[in-house]
């Protein structure tokens, strides 16, 4: 009779190490100072392959901008302030854009009721990332407010024109003003110009996103700062007329900061 052999314990598989598996990290393309300008032509190109949902999102952004005017003949003082949350709204606002590019890219025809719906898929980290754009707002707003207070013995009455905060006694505060909202639109220019197209395009969480747009901006600082000057450019010449510039510059920086994503970060 062959002797029983000792009795084992076979381990559980709840503990048993299972082996790490690496997150592969997100790459970052080098981009070259011309690429801007590629990102800008392959966004009029997009455009006109679907101009009548282009023209579509442009009249809701130069409605936008009558909205902030319609606020400055009601209240000036307010005017400053909530013009950052309409800065804010331009990207979720261009969802819509976003989708009608990869649908181009991937070879589809857009559709307009499909780019209304693009936020759709990723509804809670859309929400997650508009919810910290709001509270950068929300502290742009009060301290533009703060700077009005300690600049002026209360409001001024600025409803006459915005050159009279041109006079020599208001250059301290427009120093400080300028000062305030460049510091709040670089971090909200970092954390956001890839941030929206990534979450829509991969099943990437608001956090990742907002850490790798602002990991591009701080590696490659000078072409993003140059197509953060580009867009600032355009869309103050588009506001001239009446905001009406709105109607072809808005679609078209849309398209463009697809491209300006596709070409930053490597699939």
């Amino acid at each position: 009779m062959m002797p029983s052999k000792p009795f084992q314990d076979t381990p559980d598989a709840d503990t048993v190490p299972k082996p790490e598996v690496a997150t592969p990290a997100i790459v970052l393309r080098p981009l070259g100072f011309g690429e801007p300008l590629r990102w800008l032509a392959l966004g009029w190109r997009d455009f006109l392959r679907a101009p009548g949902i282009g023209l579509f999102y442009g009249a809701c952004f130069m409605v936008m901008g009558w909205a902030l005017l319609e606020v400055y003949a009601q209240a000036p003082a307010y005017t400053m302030a909530l013009s950052a949350g309409f800065l804010l709204m331009g990207p979720f606002l261009c969802l819509g854009l976003y989708r009608v590019s990869q649908r181009l890219e991937n070879g589809e025809q857009p559709d307009f009721g499909d780019s209304l719906m693009a936020w759709d898929t990723r509804t809670g980290q859309l929400a997650i990332f508009g919810f910290v754009l709001l509270v950068l707002e929300m502290l742009w707003g009060r301290a533009t407010l703060v700077v009005f207070a300690v600049s002026f013995d209360g409001m001024p009455d600025l409803k006459g024109s915005l050159l009279a905060l041109l006079e020599p006694e208001n250059l301290p505060f427009v120093a400080a003003w300028v000062a305030v909202g460049a510091i709040f639109a670089s971090l909200i220019y970092a954390v956001s110009v890839v941030s929206i197209p990534m979450i829509l395009h991969r099943q990437t969480d608001a956090v990742t996103a907002g850490l790798t747009s602002l990991r591009l901006v701080l590696t490659q600082t000078g072409v993003m700062v140059w197509w953060g000057l580009i867009i600032a450019v355009l869309v103050g010449l588009a506001l001239l007329p009446w905001f009406a510039g709105l109607l072809l510059v808005g679609p078209v920086i849309g398209h463009a900061s697809w491209h300006a994503y596709r070409a930053a970060v490597a699939d």
